[in-house]
């Protein structure tokens, strides 16, 4: 369940009723920032109204953006959603590239926020040669992707490899042959 607490989107992720021998009931509750992920404790006395906020997941595709603002259709409607760079998050915009399917969490038709697929599939742009015999600890060397982001790969990886990386670690994973 998510409430709007002092204007805070907030998911309840535990809760305990208390009624102690000596005054009124009251509810403890651990409850977790929606946008931040940050949880904090609270207790609510017995009848204290807050208010329920019905939020959606919605598919939705990156299409462009004009320097500023990020646009995303909804695959369900076909509109057009501006989302700003920092509702995205700049450890995911990295890895944002165009036609790329996103999940995004939705309150009366504006997007909260914008969750990328975990595993991507990105070409190295940029990449320094892999010595011959350099192999024998297993080295790796810095590639620069088609979105910008740099990870740490194998020396067998070459410019133009298109590779599958968990953007959540910016780790490589393998070598996808197209």
């Amino acid at each position: 369940m998510v409430l709007d607490i002092d204007g805070t989107l907030v998911q309840i992720t535990y809760f305990q009723h208390v009624k102690p021998g000596k005054g009124g009931a009251f509810v403890r509750t651990k409850l977790k920032n929606v946008l931040t992920g940050a949880v904090v404790d609270r207790t609510f006395r017995a009848g204290e109204k807050v208010e329920e906020v019905r939020l959606l997941r919605r598919p939705i595709q990156y299409s462009y953006t004009d320097g500023t603002l990020y646009y995303f259709m909804d695959m369900e409607s076909y509109e057009m959603t501006p989302v700003s760079a920092e509702t995205i998050g700049a450890g995911q915009l990295a890895y944002l590239q165009e036609n790329m399917e996103c999940e995004g969490l939705t309150r009366d038709g504006h997007v909260l926020s914008v969750e990328l697929p975990q595993f991507v599939e990105l070409e190295v742009v940029e990449t320094d040669p892999g010595l011959k015999g350099d192999t024998a600890q297993g080295g790796t060397k810095p590639a620069k992707l088609a979105t910008g982001a740099v990870v740490q790969v194998p020396l067998f990886i070459e410019r133009g490899d298109v590779l599958r990386v968990d953007r959540t670690v910016d780790k490589y994973l393998e070598r996808v042959s197209r």
